[in-house]
């Protein structure tokens, strides 16, 4: 009898739960078929300051040989998955924002060091005489401490005066950001996998579990002196940490380049104040080599996840847009040579379409000398500012004379971080959109140029993307 109602039991069960998970919003349908399980859609909101490029397709490069240079831009046809991108290049409020994070970061950690403050006492080294010897700081004497002459200690230490004129001014030397990132890509090959046994699927031939497998990663530390060290060093495969990269980066604009890039020229207004003085605010930051301009995107990356809880697994990252991104996006939904839709440089009245050099020495025929304020100028279908000169773009392709040919055809993109041993040609990135210094055929959004990574110029700058998640899909009508 006891059989009988547990056995009655288990079928009223079954019954309970088979009509919990019914076809309507269940995990599965009525008599066992799989329906698949369900969750929550997400729309991502806009990113501040950015607009989503739609997926779509373009013949990348151009078919005509160049009439300045006659070089002849390689030519492929690809597609890219949708993705948002800064309206406007980075400015230099925004890239003062980021030097200023570093900068109060090192005085945090210093309010915290006893050299000087966040302790009790300290130790003030003497002379023979008994007379306190300053600035240094040693184990001698305690005594009280001042929490106000601590703290400006601390602040004071990330400044320094020009040796002749006493001007006070950041110490650009001290301003490095260290920062970690995860290689997903070299973690995922198949090549590196921990596990022997998953590094050939193959069963002809048998896996040597006792194979030594070599990793590179980059790393990087500061010494005693405060010099910056980098390297990449190679080693056995043991762990998912080494595929966890560090970099270390000075993060102040070369504002010498203002000099550097124009000998016999009377620029040292732009050299001293270019990139302090409010009036450029809303101008393009230069003098950002592509090391730093990354060090920005990540630092924009983890500025932001700090702010958002949860949700912050689901960011994707900030980075540098691939050399195919900025030329689809540049091209706007119509894939014009140009970002505008009108023939030519400039309307029927002369009102030109960009800041570039429209004749040879006259710089100033379009309204600027040199960059402009962002956003000035229309943007292209895509809703983006100044994707033809103002200032040229970094992007995160390497530059290779092949181009596109040697890339996938889907999100194409080639990239390697080279290490400082490396030889210098394979320090070369791709650069996209002309500047302000360039004639018309650098501004066209086919053209490829390039620039080395450690280096800083007065017509370089870069803006930002992120992949967009989960994008739609339609039907073609």
């Amino acid at each position: 009898m006891k059989k009988i109602l547990f056995a009655i039991c288990l079928m009223a069960l079954a019954a309970v739960v088979a009509s919990c998970f019914s076809s309507k919003g269940g995990s599965s349908a009525a008599g066992g078929e799989v329906t698949g399980v369900g969750g929550t859609s997400m729309s991502e909101p806009a990113p501040y300051g950015m607009v989503l490029v739609k997926r779509g397709s373009l013949k990348m490069g151009t078919e005509k040989t160049d009439s300045l240079w006659g070089k002849d831009v390689p030519t492929r046809d690809i597609s890219v998955d949708a993705f948002w991108m800064d309206e406007k290049e980075v400015t230099n409020s925004m890239y003062r924002q980021f030097v200023y994070w570093v900068r109060d970061s090192i005085i945090r950690e210093r309010l915290a060091d006893p050299a000087y403050g966040g302790d009790e006492t300290y130790k003030i080294e003497e002379d023979k005489n008994g007379d306190p010897i300053t600035p240094h700081l040693n184990w001698n004497k305690a005594l009280p401490r001042n929490p106000d002459e601590d703290q400006e200690r601390a602040i004071e230490s990330i400044y320094t005066y020009h040796p002749v004129t006493g001007e006070k001014m950041l110490d650009a030397s001290q301003l490095n950001y260290r920062y970690e990132v995860f290689d997903y890509v070299m973690a995922a090959k198949r090549k590196y996998r921990l596990n022997p046994e998953e590094r050939n699927l193959n069963t002809d031939f048998e896996t040597d579990p006792n194979e030594v497998i070599m990793i590179s990663k980059d790393t990087a530390y500061v010494d005693d002196d405060g010099i910056i060290h980098r390297e990449t060093i190679t080693r056995p495969l043991s762990s998912m940490w080494d595929f966890v990269n560090t970099y270390i980066v000075n993060v102040y604009p070369d504002t010498t380049c203002w000099i550097n890039d124009f000998q016999n020229a009377e620029n040292e207004v732009y050299m001293r104040l270019y990139f302090t003085h409010s009036n450029y605010n809303e101008y393009p930051v230069v003098g950002v080599n592509w090391e730093q301009a990354n060090a920005f995107c990540n630092w924009r990356t983890d500025y932001l996840i700090k702010g958002l809880g949860p949700q912050a697994k689901f960011v994707q990252r900030y980075r540098l847009p691939t050399e195919a991104e900025w030329e689809f996006a540049a091209r706007g939904k119509d894939g014009n040579e140009l970002p505008w839709e009108q023939e030519g440089v400039a309307s029927d009245k002369g009102c030109y379409f960009a800041n570039f050099k429209p004749d040879r020495g006259n710089y100033t025929k379009d309204g600027n000398l040199i960059t402009s304020k962002t956003g000035i100028y229309s943007a292209n279908s895509n809703g983006l500012y100044d994707m033809a000169g103002n200032v040229a773009e970094w992007t995160s392709t390497v530059y290779t004379e092949a181009g596109v040919l040697s890339m996938s055809d889907m999100n194409p993109t080639l990239t390697y971080n080279a290490a400082k041993e490396d030889p210098y040609a394979l320090k070369k990135k791709s650069v996209r959109g002309g500047s302000w210094k360039d004639p018309e055929s650098f501004i066209k959004s086919a053209w490829r140029s390039f620039e080395y990574q450690n280096v800083g110029r007065s017509f370089v700058g870069f803006r930002c993307v992120r992949s967009q998640v989960g994008t739609a899909s339609r039907a073609k009508k």
